[in-house]
């Protein structure tokens, strides 16, 4: 694949992410908490392994929202109007959004608890 090609795939990506971005309030959301709790992460003086599990997580659920944001539009695009099954579709990528999110708190809470029971305690 000529070096072209790679650039064009990697600005669409780029672009995608923008879009999502600016247009998915949820996925702004979850990118600011990202920020944010990689920023403690940094203060609290994460090891490697520890860094690796939290980018893993929080990869997780921006991945799950992106995935989310495509389906729910695709959904739309195809049937504008309310169908039972199309409200499934949307309400199944919707949860697992939910279940990622679930995840990425119960794996920061095993690794931020500990940290912050040693800072103020």
């Amino acid at each position: 694949m000529s070096v072209k090609k790679r650039n064009i795939g990697f600005s669409y990506a780029w672009s995608g992410i923008k879009q999502a971005f600016q247009e998915e309030r949820n996925f702004r959301i979850h990118l600011v908490s990202a920020i944010l709790v990689i920023m403690t992460a940094g203060m609290l003086r994460f090891q490697v392994l520890e860094w690796a599990i939290l980018i893993l997580v929080i990869g997780q659920v921006l991945v799950a929202e992106l995935i989310n944001s495509a389906i729910e539009r695709m959904v739309d695009y195809f049937k504008p109007d309310y169908h039972p099954a199309a409200g499934f579709i949307k309400d199944v990528a919707a949860g697992a959004v939910l279940v990622a999110a679930i995840i990425a708190i119960m794996v920061g809470s095993f690794l931020f608890l500990p940290k912050l029971y040693d800072t103020f305690m």
